[in-house]
């Protein structure tokens, strides 16, 4: 029976969005990381800096040993050329071969090169278009002819001075002593007695010690180029840390600050920039905790007042009520002067009753008591049952209330009752702003979210009125008359209501143009919204614009 086999493991596959995931965290790290960006930022310049340097030191070291060298091997050719002619000139007379001459003019220079390193072709003239490797030239055993570059065999066709350039000395088989590669070569002529013609002598030097030395400064400047800027990059590490290590933790204790934990103080130590700074910040903060402390406070004394103040004026307030109804049913009986104060009497009781009720409202918003009693609602439904309510309202200022409906039902689970009192001081209060215009209201709904928007074409709101219109007894025009007797709290406790829902309250307007209120409430308690099913400025004013 075969033993088991052992399963192999197979390396796990990583997700497509692995590399996209990396990538955008190392975005964020740049984007929030002022050290690392600082830390980059000191490198990039160090490289640059320390790459031109070398660059520049480089180019100076190489033309320095080039040109030394070029000197160098000049003098000694010439020398070798001046030591040939004078061999030449105590030859004269003596030996009339050609042959002779030539090769013992060539083989003293050939073996003194061969000691020192260096490579020698003779050649005679050639004629114009000719080449050395075309024959007749003794030179060192094993050289490459073409070594010679054809521009300074042009050159001494016909009779120069000494010249030279640079070349890539090649072989034709491996022998000791013979330079390769890069080098310099260098041309002179002399003059032949046995046949009076003129030879050329082509030295050839090599500059395998140069590249050596250029290889060997280049690597010194590379490893120190390293270490350089390893040391910058740590120094601005360190320095920056030392500087961005106060303000994280500034920006710690502030998060702190904000979410309400008063009591976050930065430590302080030394007393640099910095710790001045961290001392005017806990100054800053202590200041701070104690006027907030302060406001919180008052309007904690504040709250209780309204609140106590609303409860007791309610028991002298029945009673003043019930003497008004009183003299209200028997006004019939009442003189004109007498009759008229009774109804104003009950006009305002009505009013100052209604006041207390926003002021309770208020002060339990105030004191976190509100509660929900949540169902389903027909937004529709509710935008009926508001007009027919206001519609006494508007007749009274000659003004028509006009439902939109989808032809849906627009359902959300919400209050009924406070649904209903925030369409209701909504359409109240463009009513009360309309100027005999008619309103109009827009009611919506998706399967996220419902709304009602209420468009008036009256005095409209002015720049940053849309915000501050929610605030509590702020008016708009305090000259302006409230014909609605407006208690300047409806919208303040529409907006509280609204948040109960966890919906918006938006208000858009301009002068002269009117002005919409939009409310969105969720499907669902709880849910976030995240759109509304109406716009909040309204289509005929895009139009208009």
């Amino acid at each position: 029976m075969s033993a088991p086999q052992t399963p192999v493991a197979t390396p796990p596959i990583p997700p497509v969005g692995s590399a996209t995931h990396g990538v955008r965290r190392a975005l964020t790290f740049w984007r929030r990381s002022i050290q690392a960006r600082v830390v980059a930022s000191t490198l990039l310049l160090s490289a640059t800096v320390v790459g031109i340097v070398g660059a520049f030191l480089m180019q100076q070291t190489r033309d320095g040993l080039v040109d030394n060298r070029v000197d160098q091997v000049i003098a000694e050719a010439e020398n070798e050329t001046t030591d040939a002619r004078e061999r030449l000139s105590s030859a004269l007379g003596t030996d009339v071969n050609e042959s002779r001459q030539q090769e013992d003019l060539v083989a003293p220079i050939i073996s003194r090169g061969s000691a020192r390193g260096f490579a020698v072709i003779l050649s005679p003239a050639a004629a114009p278009g000719g080449r050395l490797e075309d024959g007749g030239a003794q030179f060192t055993r094993g050289l490459d002819l073409s070594s010679v570059p054809g521009t300074l065999q042009e050159h001494f066709e016909q009779p120069a001075a000494t010249s030279w350039t640079f070349t890539t000395i090649r072989t034709t088989r491996e022998v000791t002593g013979l330079p390769q590669g890069p080098g310099i070569v260098v041309g002179s002529q002399v003059t032949l007695p046995a046949d009076n013609e003129t030879y050329t002598l082509y030295y050839l030097y090599s500059l395998d010690e140069e590249s050596e030395t250029l290889d060997l400064v280049g690597r010194a400047l590379l490893t120190a180029g390293a270490l350089l800027l390893l040391l910058v990059a740590g120094l601005a590490w360190l320095v920056t840390r030392q500087v961005v290590t106060p303000v994280r933790m500034a920006r710690r204790v502030a998060e702190r600050l904000a979410a309400g934990q008063l009591q976050e103080r930065l430590r302080v130590t030394g007393e640099d920039d910095l710790a001045r700074l961290a001392t005017s910040f806990n100054q800053m903060a202590s200041n701070l905790q104690k006027q907030i402390r302060q406001l919180e406070e008052l309007s904690r004394l504040q709250r209780r007042f309204v609140s106590d103040v609303s409860h007791e004026l309610r028991t002298p307030l029945t009673t003043v009520r019930m003497a008004s109804d009183v003299l209200h049913d028997a006004r019939t009986s009442f003189d004109p002067g007498t009759k008229r104060a009774a109804e104003l009497l009950q006009t305002e009781l009505d009013r100052f009753e209604t006041l207390l009720a926003d002021l309770l409202e208020i002060s339990r918003f105030d004191a976190g008591a509100a509660v929900l009693e949540s169902e389903d609602v027909n937004l529709v439904h509710v935008a009926h049952r508001v007009v027919d309510l206001t519609r006494a309202l508007a007749e009274q200022r000659d003004t028509r209330v006009i439902v939109h409906e989808p032809g849906h039902p627009c359902l959300a689970e919400a209050d009924v009752r406070r649904v209903e009192r925030i369409l209701r001081n909504l359409v109240t209060n463009a009513i009360d702003h309309a100027e005999s215009r008619d309103i109009h209201v827009f009611v919506g709904g998706d399967d996220h979210s419902a709304a009602i928007a209420v468009r008036d074409h009256g005095v409209g709101l002015g720049p940053g009125e849309s915000a501050m219109v929610f605030n509590r007894f702020w008016r708009s025009d305090p000259a302006r008359a409230r014909t609605s007797g407006g208690t300047g709290l409806g919208l303040s406790i529409s907006l509280e209501d609204t948040h109960l829902h966890g919906g918006w309250l938006q208000a858009w307007g301009r002068p002269g143009e009117g002005s919409q209120f939009r409310l969105t409430l969720p499907r669902r308690l709880n849910e976030q919204l995240r759109h509304s099913p109406l716009p909040l400025v309204p289509v005929d004013a895009l139009e208009s614009a």
